[in-house]
């Protein structure tokens, strides 16, 4: 396993509609990475067809692979392991994912490592580069993206503790709702950001579900609920561009100030386990709204936390944080068998994590 540790991991990530190669070396510098976006696919029906979704994983996967492997200039007798997104998420594309990944393994008589999606996530953070030396546990994590909204103890890999979560919409599932209710398409989220960029936020009082409430978890569905009796009662048809913008600021600012209030129970609940933790991570696709980031890193700064958002790139679904999740289980000891069958349904606290 000691030499394994030193050589390059090659991570695979196919859980949704984002099909992503990318090779790191064993310090966490990026060799080569790629990501085959399928929204050209999937808009036509407003949301990610599974089917779809698996028979695009399919075509695209063997190339990404060997094109990151052809700009590293590395064979696969020269990697050290291979790291796939094995859940949660649309089974059909988790399977093409983690049968490219064994494939790879057997052939090249490597580890495969297992990797829980939401895991990768949540040590993005870790990454050499955004924090010097990685960021030390504990911290943490704010994931919000289209499928999961949850406040989460990040305590070493493999161990962590849910603080709370969603009670039914994800934040980034309202986003694209509501956005749908506004004629802007799918996905929604960066489009409804720049609508509400030229909109009041002020102009329609919308809910702040969960707001004051003691505990994190989160409730958006009332919140869309309103955003919908709102569009209803400007009349039928298309918005006016005014009207449109104003509703999207409202909505986004609401947003924003549910997760700062979440985010702020959460940094409490964390501070009583954990004295020393000072370091809230927000991942996710949500995590790459400008408004959601401003009301919470206002909000780290009031608690004395330090609020972390990885790049942009690295907040949607991406194989960097596959591979480096990868990285950090082979250190810990933590290969799977070849026999691991992926899981659509995979929480963080069922993952085997490494001794303390």
């Amino acid at each position: 396993m000691g030499k394994v540790l030193n050589l390059p991991v090659l991570g695979i990530e196919s859980s949704c509609d984002e099909t992503a190669a990318a090779l790191l070396g064993a310090d966490g510098r990026i060799l080569a990475e790629t990501v085959a976006s399928q929204e050209a696919e999937h808009a036509p029906y407003g949301g990610v067809v599974p089917e779809i979704a698996a028979r695009a994983h399919l075509a695209l996967l063997p190339d990404l692979v060997r094109g990151v492997m052809a700009r590293a200039g590395l064979g696969f007798a020269e990697l050290g392991g291979v790291a796939a997104s094995a859940g949660p998420g649309l089974i059909g594309g988790l399977i093409v994912g983690s049968q490219v990944a064994k494939g790879i393994a057997i052939a090249a008589g490597v580890p495969y490592v297992a990797v829980n999606h939401l895991e990768a996530h949540a040590l993005t953070a870790r990454l050499p580069g955004l924090v010097e030396g990685g960021a030390p546990f504990p911290y943490l994590l704010l994931l919000i993206s289209g499928g999961h909204c949850q406040c989460v103890a990040v305590e070493g890999v493999g161990r962590h503790v849910r603080l709370g979560s969603t009670m039914d919409d994800a934040a980034g599932e309202a986003f694209d709702k509501v956005a749908k209710l506004l004629g802007l398409g799918w996905p929604g989220g960066p489009a409804l950001e720049q609508l509400a960029a030229g909109g009041d936020p002020a102009r329609y009082d919308l809910p702040r579900p969960m707001l004051g409430r003691p505990g994190c978890d989160f409730s958006f569905s009332g919140l869309k609920t309103a955003v919908a009796q709102v569009v209803a009662r400007l009349g039928e048809g298309a918005l006016p561009a005014a009207a449109a913008a104003d509703v999207a600021a409202s909505f986004q600012r609401a947003v924003a100030e549910v997760l700062a209030d979440r985010a702020a129970h959460a940094m409490a609940l964390m501070r009583a386990r954990a004295p020393a933790a000072r370091l809230l991570v927000v991942a996710g696709g949500v995590a790459a709204n400008g408004a959601v980031r401003t009301a919470l890193r206002e909000a780290a700064e009031r608690a004395g936390f330090t609020l972390l958002a990885p790049p942009v790139r690295l907040c949607t679904d991406n194989a960097v944080m596959v591979a480096w999740a990868g990285i950090e289980r082979l250190r810990a000891g933590l290969a799977d068998g070849l026999d691991f069958a992926p899981r659509p349904r995979w929480g963080l606290e069922e993952l085997a994590g490494a001794a303390a």
